[in-house]
């Protein structure tokens, strides 16, 4: 569960910051467009992504490395 926190959390924290500065500027200026809060969300997240990208692979391959050294390790106690 720690492994997924950290490696979906930097995305999700962008969305919900996004969304929720997307939401304030909505309220305060009664703007009530769908593709207003979806479009850049989407724009941002994907960006974030690609920036994030390799430290979601390196951690999630460096996770799989440690869970198969100990699968491994099982059989040798």
């Amino acid at each position: 569960f720690y492994q997924i926190l950290l490696t979906s959390g930097p995305l999700l924290l962008v969305a919900l910051g996004v969304g929720l500065v997307i939401g304030i500027l909505q309220a305060a200026t009664s703007i009530q467009e769908m593709t207003l809060t979806f479009v850049p969300k989407v724009l941002i997240v994907v960006i974030t992504f690609a920036f994030l990208s390799n430290y979601m692979l390196v951690s999630l391959t460096d996770y799989f490395a440690f869970i198969f050294d100990r699968i491994a390790g099982l059989g040798y106690s």
